[in-house]
């Protein structure tokens, strides 16, 4: 019986290592999309293909193709950029996007509303302040986190070191992105990609790095994780972690968010070796028929950790020492400000949901750039969507602390629960989104903290988060609430994360509107408010109290509801 492949295999082997006809798609301007099998190859390129959906019905009485814009985002490894670059970012967005800067819970920035007449004048400016977008999408290595603040130990300061230099090893080695975008050479003929082949990965593939107490970028629910391990300041090493990943599909069994498998610890020297190794057996072993199935997790579960572990030492010419015990105490991120042990400061400002820009109520954009014209230190991106302003030396304090206010950058008036609360980017560009996300969540925050305020919970830092389709970009499945959008203005309510990344929440009830879902939390808070104990998280109760069991096997019970 023949096995038919995935369409996007057949777009990836027959795109020339990437090229596919980028070149032509852009030149035709008959219209502002691309050909499709070039919308598909563009991902690895750092773009998506969009359309307005506000738009999308109007247009379509009119008898007008879809108002076409492209999404790009960034490879920032550890998301730290200079001011000089960040005065770039500030500049390229204002001039070549829709006039805002959107970061991302993957520790990078991103762009919205770009024509595709702007597309390779925007690929440019970035790259002349050496910042690329390659792999910022696609069936690739995408930009590997940190812990955001590497400056606030000489330990931060290796490990941030060890994700540049994992994501240099993890990209692809096409020229296809220097020759279409940057007027690089044309590859004569014998090119490769010794680690990809021609057809890529099956799905995408995330990287994180964790620095114990802090797990800030959620290094569970990666395909590939590293904690550090450390002894005083310094590295000792990394327990690995293999197959987390949040994606699920509405009403199908078989898929389901999964938390990362310990494989072991290992010495610095060969962490390259075992990213590489990692990579290769999700190469050759993972589903490249059901995209539904095509991630790390779904391989594992199918070759079963010992098998898979055994394959990844083979590949990597070492072995696993038993893992290092860590204990992870926190999630997100710390506000305000923070003094290092060399005296230097770091300020960590709130930026709900990631959206930058000027509005009438905070003037975020024009506050940074103001900051960016003075700073002296570097920025840095966090995976909770927010920034900091890192290595301000004493002299420079007030000065960067009366800008933020002025601009509005400041969170002393923000509720514990929003400022550990995201949301994702959802209507109208994206293209996979039921529900609405960051447009929304802030309205809906406002009735939620009226509600905590009613029943005396509101100094508690309740972890929300909202994503308007399954798939899980603002890691909703780990969330003491998970809000994910199931159709227009209706939501599926998960309960029973931990507050710290460390376990699954689970369905509690579906299909939601507005009403219900604050009808159900009024109550669940209530019994909350009563019957909580002593510094309980509301994840931990609702885990306790029996709302939701815990979940032991995501590919057997996680689909089991109450």
């Amino acid at each position: 019986m023949d096995i038919k492949l995935n369409p996007n295999e057949l777009i990836k082997a027959n795109s020339r290592y990437l090229r596919g006809t980028l070149k032509e798609s852009m030149a035709d301007q008959a219209t502002g999309a691309l050909s499709a099998d070039d919308a598909q190859i563009s991902k690895f390129h750092g773009f998506y293909e969009q359309d307005n959906r506000d738009l999308r019905l109007s247009r379509q009485q009119q008898f007008l193709e879809p108002y076409y814009s492209f999404m790009l985002r960034a490879r920032l490894p550890g998301g730290v950029c200079t001011p000089q670059q960040w005065l770039t970012i500030d500049t390229v967005g204002r001039d070549l996007g829709n006039g805002t800067i959107r970061l991302t819970t993957r520790q990078t920035f991103q762009y919205h509303g770009i024509l595709k007449a702007n597309l390779k004048p925007l690929i440019k400016r970035i790259n002349q302040v050496m910042i690329d977008s390659i792999g910022g999408c696609g069936d690739v290595n995408r930009n590997v986190l940190c812990n955001p603040n590497p400056h606030d130990s000489s330990l931060h300061q290796q490990v941030h070191q060890w994700a540049k230099r994992i994501s240099e090893h993890l990209l692809p080695k096409t020229r296809a992105y220097h020759e279409i975008w940057l007027d690089g050479e044309a590859v004569a003929g014998g090119e490769t990609e010794p680690l990809y082949g021609e057809t890529y990965l099956p799905r995408k593939f995330k990287t994180a790095i964790a620095i114990p107490p802090h797990n800030d970028v959620d290094v569970y629910t990666n395909d590939l994780g590293f904690v550090a391990i450390a002894q005083a300041d310094r590295l000792l090493g990394f327990n690995v972690l293999a197959g987390g990943g949040m994606g699920a599909t509405h009403d199908d069994n078989t898929t389901f968010p999964r938390l990362a498998d310990e494989l072991g610890f290992v010495s610095p020297e060969h962490t390259l070796a075992v990213a590489e190794a990692v990579v290769a057996v999700q190469r050759d072993f993972g589903d490249r028929i059901s995209r539904r199935h095509a991630r790390l997790k779904y391989t594992i579960e199918r070759m079963g950790v010992t098998a898979f572990k055994a394959e990844v030492e083979k590949r990597a010419g070492i072995h696993f020492e038993t893992a290092k015990p860590v204990s992870f105490t926190s999630q997100g991120d710390r506000y305000g400000w923070l003094e290092d042990s060399s005296g230097e400061w770091h300020l960590t400002l709130y930026i709900e949901n990631g959206r930058i820009a000027d509005t009438p109520g905070a003037t975020l954009m024009s506050g940074l750039r103001e900051i960016a014209g003075i700073h002296q230190g570097d920025f840095r991106i966090t995976p909770s969507q927010n920034l900091i302003v890192a290595r301000v030396p004493e002299t420079q304090k007030d000065r960067i602390q009366q800008l933020a206010l002025q601009h509005g950058l400041l969170s002393d008036r923000q509720s514990p629960t929003r400022l550990a609360s995201i949301a994702c980017v959802a209507f109208p560009t994206c293209p996979q989104a039921m529900a609405e996300g960051e447009r929304y969540f802030p309205e809906l925050m406002n009735r939620i903290e009226k509600i905590t305020d009613n029943y005396g919970i509101e100094k508690s830092a309740i972890v929300m988060r909202m994503t308007g389709c399954p798939n899980g970009c603002a890691r909703p499945y780990v969330a003491e609430i998970g809000l994910i959008g199931k159709g227009p203005g209706r939501y599926n309510l998960q309960l029973g994360g931990d507050g710290t990344g460390l376990r699954l929440n689970r369905l509690y009830r579906k299909n939601l509107n507005e009403h219900e879902l604050l009808k159900t939390l009024d109550r669940l808070f209530k019994l909350y408010s009563e019957k909580r104990l002593a510094n309980e998280g509301f994840g931990d109760f609702t885990i306790r109290y029996g709302l939701v069991k815990p979940v032991i096997n995501p590919a057997e019970d996680y689909h089991d509801t109450p």
